[in-house]
């Protein structure tokens, strides 16, 4: 089978690698793709705005499956245009991708639902934001209304802070936001994988988006990521799907909108149990690097399931027991304006222990590999425990040449602190 995988990031250049380890593969095509794609599969240079020409290439090449890795395209309808010519595609329809597209509409649907999530209030206009924001108690959560790349979130521990944050979205033409009380507990994520009607889990992870060591400083992207998360405990994951999963599911294909892909729910784990803080419609990023180090089974064929309905027919997902942990090493400057240009080097000799060096933000000039965005790398590694994966993925990262780049350097801290 010929596949092809759009997308260019860290979390693209996971599949790619595993994508890669099927006995069905025939080839592997990538648009854009980057170095680290390249090694896996042939990269094109494909506009996949232009829906039309995607579909072209797919029958000139006798694609058999598509797999959309960003949420863009997937907003933008790819995957729709895609399915109504006949291809098989992963990733949900530009309908059902609202999930990650509007956090308004996914508010609206779990109060349809009745999923558990923070009390929020949907707003148009900086005026309606601002009255609104008088009635939620200090810290407060304020969303930009569409994708912001994991960044588009504030939480405002002043009323200076949350005025400021609305002036801003509303700066923009077309703004719009979604207000949210603050849910005091920790943070974790569960995949899922569907085709609309039957599901499946597929791994959960603990991402840290601050910048800083000890989750200080702005958001990010993310900055590491470790699988799977014991925090979320076997019940509690149940929970999770029979309170929050499950109706989801239901609701979408209730509506005519059924979801088909990968379902990522990033969960609060509060004193009354999991709530929903909101859904992505891909693999997170740097999320997916340590669930694709961990899966064990032909990533192909599984998404091939999904992709015609068949998820109920296959077996269920295996994972390794070991646990893997991501350290992302990111271009001086990032989050604001990263410096681009460092050259990068030694990763052969990081992965020389194990280790796997996914790369992001890079690009060849010449015969130098360099940094071309904010998130360069995502040094992953495996171990028995949280404590041996973060000691294999610091070697890794301390063997590689960047000198332009950063990580954090407490990647897993808080699992680790658990088990002391």
């Amino acid at each position: 089978m010929n596949v092809l995988l759009v997308g260019s990031g860290g979390r693209e250049h996971a599949l790619a690698w595993r994508l890669a380890q099927s006995p069905g593969l025939d080839r592997l095509f990538a648009a854009p793709g980057n170095p680290g794609i390249a090694n896996h599969a042939t990269c094109i240079t494909l506009d996949v705005k232009d829906h039309a020409a995607v579909v072209d290439f797919c029958r000139a090449e006798r694609i058999g499956l598509v797999v959309i890795g960003p949420e863009a395209p997937l907003v933008d309808g790819l995957a729709d245009s895609l399915r109504a010519a006949g291809l098989p595609v992963f990733g949900p329809s530009a309908a059902a991708a609202q999930l990650e597209g509007s956090k308004g509409f996914t508010k609206e649907l779990c109060t349809r639902a009745d999923i558990p999530t923070a009390g929020y209030r949907r707003v148009s206009g900086l005026d309606e934001a601002l009255i609104a924001l008088e009635a939620f108690p200090l810290p407060v959560v304020v969303k930009a209304d569409g994708l912001a790349a994991g960044k588009g979130v504030t939480v405002a521990m002043t009323r200076a802070e949350a005025t400021g944050a609305v002036e801003a979205i509303f700066a923009e033409p077309g703004g719009a936001a979604v207000i949210e009380e603050f849910l005091d507990g920790e943070e974790v994520s569960l995949f899922v994988l569907t085709d609309g009607t039957a599901f499946v889990p597929f791994g959960s992870a603990q991402d840290h988006k601050r910048v800083g060591d000890g989750d200080t400083g702005p958001n990010t992207g993310g900055m590491g990521a470790y699988s799977p998360a014991p925090v979320l405990s076997p019940a509690l994951e149940r929970q999770a799907i029979d309170t929050i999963i499950r109706p989801t599911i239901a609701a979408m294909a209730e509506a005519g909108t059924p979801f088909s892909g990968v379902l990522y729910a990033g969960l609060m784990l509060t004193e009354r149990g999991p709530k929903l803080i909101e859904y992505n419609a891909r693999f997170g990023d740097p999320e997916c690097q340590v669930l694709m180090f961990r899966y064990q089974g032909d990533l192909p064929a599984l998404l091939l399931a999904v992709a015609e309905g068949r998820l109920a027919e296959v077996e269920a997902p295996a994972f390794s027991d070991e646990t893997a942990l991501t350290v992302v090493m990111a271009a001086r400057g990032y989050p604001g304006t990263p410096e681009t240009g460092g050259a990068i080097d030694n990763i052969e000799a990081a992965e020389a222990g194990g280790a796997r060096v996914f790369q992001a933000g890079t690009a060849r000039h010449g015969g130098t590999l360099v940094a071309s965005g904010g998130r360069v790398l995502a040094v992953t590694a495996g171990g028995a425990t949280i404590a041996q994966a973060q000691a294999a993925a610091y070697r890794a990262v301390d063997r590689i040449g960047f000198p332009m780049g950063f990580c954090r350097r407490d990647i897993g801290w808080r699992e680790i602190a658990r088990q002391l």
